[in-house]
């Protein structure tokens, strides 16, 4: 995990830089006004600061569809390079018109950074540790802001600040993010999957990873290439194909399926289940009725139970930091070893180890051209009776494939995708028409359930690892079973073993396409995706961010600071930068928690005590306090104020948004929503000097309490929780959500 943690860490740079570029530009203004003699021209004042979102707005129309076609490394590249040229031309800024020109340049590069480094975090990062991931950018970019106000404090104080030299000084870490990016950072390995780019996939993975078989997520990020799907819900119950059926066991061997793994050799005995269950009484009332509801709260949003039924039913409940899937998974199930296929998959291996997983170049137009399985062969069996029985210990395939017992016998979840869930496929065959038998592969996502008495029996012996100690149980899990992303139809017919995945060379030509938008599940996204960056706008971080000199000018810090000798404008960076600083560990805190409890845990915890603080603030404004409390008050709501928005709605949406679309369409629903984001900052940024001389402060500041609680109403009825989950389970979720509803409408 090692490497993903480093990687994000250097992503998160691009933030770091836009939030150095903020409070940058928030002291130098000051004395930016004060040479172009601004004072009486407060328009082009306001342009000057207001000049990077403009430009921000703009490079994000184009930004997701552009990073969807070359890669979201070189739009990185790009940002670090447009943040070293609008430093260098704000250096240089002969007159006013140069120095809009640079602000514009450099809104280029942090629509790129704010847009794209969440995305690329989310397609890199493990599900496990991807809230944590996610949140770097919120902590750099906080932390950025602390480092400038520290240096434009510390230049404040000489007798002739410069405010250019206080803006060049950018170029100086934006010069080590573009070393970073050009050196350091890989592709992400989802894009490289859906330009059918295999081999430089694959090494990417093993980097971030840290290990070398990734062949398991390799398989689920080639079944993340589809956008929608014909999704059914089923759940079954797992375990050795020696055990005889029990009351929990449909009967009979015709009722007997074969799972296949991601890695040769893998295959388990799931039979449907008749027993009870609780992520799947949710999920089989969403297929039998149409409709998923919360009894106790009607108006929440089917999505929203669905997922939350996922996190209640964890095997360990709170929420872990690894994988809790099959815990004993290597001794729960038996790993067949089929000798008669050994020597064709050893000799298909050592072909594909040479020139599947080299290198693009050595394999020349291998990339566009081979049609070779993407996972290794297995026998097919369509009664599924064949599955069970062990091959020889001194087999080819066994000494190949490492054993799935560790030497102290415990199991190792190798084909977890993560967040307690499980990528499979199924063979199923039918009689037609004509009375030749069809087949063809299903994809399955399962989720073990904690269901008393559903999971009994004993264990199977390993091939090449002797008896495994009795007390096993079998599994029950839920499954959402669909057509698999890409498949060789005429492998199928040859019936070869499976899941026999086509190299995705063909379907990288297609791209993301505008239809894809409107998908059910997309479009679901899409939903909580806009709705969650409009409220965050429109919640107040601006108008209090913009706003804290002044605020607690009213309140007497000021005047206490300037009496200690300093001037009012380093009086006002000082409190900006102290006020920044309190951030941090609050962040540090949300990182802590954003694996475990969770976004939406998090965002239903903090946005009361945002409303809290606004209706303190607005407090008071209205009422005579007296100096000392209107002092206290004014002070402790907006440092708590921002501290609980650094921990919530400041980088969940963002979060969210990089995690809910599908990997084809991502980008562009990425920049739909960043675009929302911009437009909302340019709307409340030029509106809250107008409401300010119609309402006042305290008007403004209840506004935003509204919009606060209407933000909390949005949170709970609408966003789901998505900690731990694959990204590509987290799609198929809201496509079977949306769909469910579609269907009750």
């Amino acid at each position: 995990m090692s490497g993903a943690v480093l990687v994000a860490i250097a992503a998160s740079i691009g933030n770091l830089l836009q939030g150095w570029d903020n409070a940058t530009i928030a002291g130098a203004v000051l004395y930016i006004k004060k040479e172009f003699k601004l004072q009486s021209e407060p328009t082009v004042e306001g342009l000057i600061v207001a000049m990077s979102l403009i430009g921000a707005t703009i490079i994000t129309t184009f930004s997701g569809p552009v990073s969807d076609w070359i890669g979201r490394r070189p739009m990185l590249i790009l940002s670090s390079i447009l943040y070293f040229c609008s430093s260098l031309i704000m250096l240089w800024s002969p007159n006013v018109y140069v120095l809009l020109l640079a602000r514009l340049v450099d809104g280029f590069g942090v629509g790129l950074a704010v847009t794209l480094v969440p995305l690329y975090i989310s397609e890199t990062a493990p599900p496990e540790i991807r809230g944590l991931l996610n949140t770097l950018p919120q902590f750099s970019g906080s932390g950025g802001m602390f480092l400038s106000y520290c240096m434009v404090f510390g230049m404040s104080l000489l007798p002739s600040p410069d405010w250019r030299i206080m803006l060049g000084v950018l170029s100086i870490p934006s010069l080590f993010f573009f070393g970073l990016t050009i050196f350091y950072l890989p592709e992400s390995p989802r894009w490289l999957v859906s330009k059918g780019r295999m081999a430089e996939a694959k090494k990417v993975l093993q980097k971030l990873r840290g290990i070398d078989d990734v062949s398991g997520e390799m398989a689920l990020l080639v079944e993340g290439l589809v956008v929608g799907g014909d999704t059914s819900i089923e759940e079954y119950i797992i375990g050795p194909a020696t055990e005889p059926a029990d009351d929990h066991v449909a009967d009979g061997d015709k009722e007997q399926i074969t799972l296949y793994g991601p890695e040769a050799g893998q295959s388990w005995i799931a039979r449907p289940s008749k027993g009870p269950s609780m992520l799947g009484s949710v999920l089989s009332l969403a297929s039998r009725h149409g409709s998923m509801v919360n009894p106790s709260v009607p108006l929440v949003d089917p999505i929203v139970t669905l997922f939350g039924s996922v996190h209640e039913n964890m095997p360990q409940a709170g929420g872990s930091m690894r994988s809790t899937l099959f815990p004993n998974f290597g001794s729960m199930f038996s790993v067949t070893d089929q000798h008669t296929k050994n020597e064709q998959w050893d000799e298909e291996n050592l072909h594909r180890d040479d020139e599947e997983y080299a290198s693009d170049g050595a394999g020349g137009d291998y990339e566009d051209n081979v049609h070779s399985p993407l996972l290794s062969r297995q026998t097919t069996s369509a009664e599924g009776k064949d599955i069970a029985h062990h091959g020889h210990r001194g087999s080819s395939l066994s000494m190949r494939r490492p054993s799935l017992l560790g030497e102290g016998g415990e199991g190792v979840n190798s084909t977890g995708i993560g967040g307690g869930w499980q990528l499979a496929w199924k063979w199923s065959e039918r009689e037609g028409e004509d009375g030749k038998k069809e087949g063809g592969f299903k994809r399955i996502y399962l989720h073990e359930e904690g269901v008393p008495g559903s999971r009994r029996g004993s264990i199977v012996s390993l091939p090449g690892g002797g008896d495994v100690p009795e007390g096993g149980e079998f599994i029950h899990a839920a499954a959402l079973v669909s057509q698999p992303a890409l498949y060789s139809k005429d492998l199928t017919e040859r019936r070869m073993s499976g899941p026999a995945m086509i190299h995705p060379s063909e379907a990288a030509a297609k791209g993301p396409s505008w239809k894809d938008l409107f998908e059910p599940g997309v479009r679901r996204a899409l939903l909580v995706g806009v709705g969650i960056q409009i409220l965050q706008q429109f919640a107040g971080i601006n108008g209090v961010l913009y706003y804290t000199p002044q605020i607690l000018e009213q309140a007497g810090v000021a005047v206490l600071l300037s009496n200690l000798g300093l001037s009012s404008a380093s009086a006002s960076i000082l409190i900006s930068s102290l006020t920044t600083l309190l951030m941090l560990p609050s962040i540090g805190l949300a990182m802590r928690l954003m694996d475990l409890s969770g976004r939406r845990f998090l965002l239903l915890g903090t946005i009361p005590i945002l409303i809290a603080s606004l209706v303190v603030l607005v407090v008071s404004n209205v009422v005579d306090l007296g100096t000392v409390p209107h002092a206290a008050l004014s002070t402790v709501s907006v440092i708590i104020y921002f501290c609980c928005f650094v921990m919530g709605f400041g980088p969940i949406p963002n979060i969210l948004c990089a995690e809910i679309f599908p990997t084809r369409v991502r980008g562009l629903c990425i920049a739909i929503c960043a675009l929302t984001f911009w437009i909302g900052d340019i709307i409340v940024t030029y509106s809250l000097p107008v409401m300010l001389n119609a309402i006042g402060l305290a008007g403004v500041f209840g506004i935003y309490a509204v919009v606060c609680l209407i933000s909390f109403v949005f949170v709970f009825l609408k966003v789901p929780e998505t900690k731990g989950m694959p990204l590509e389970v987290i799609t198929e979720f809201f496509a079977v959500g949306a769909k469910q509803v579609a269907a009750k409408a």
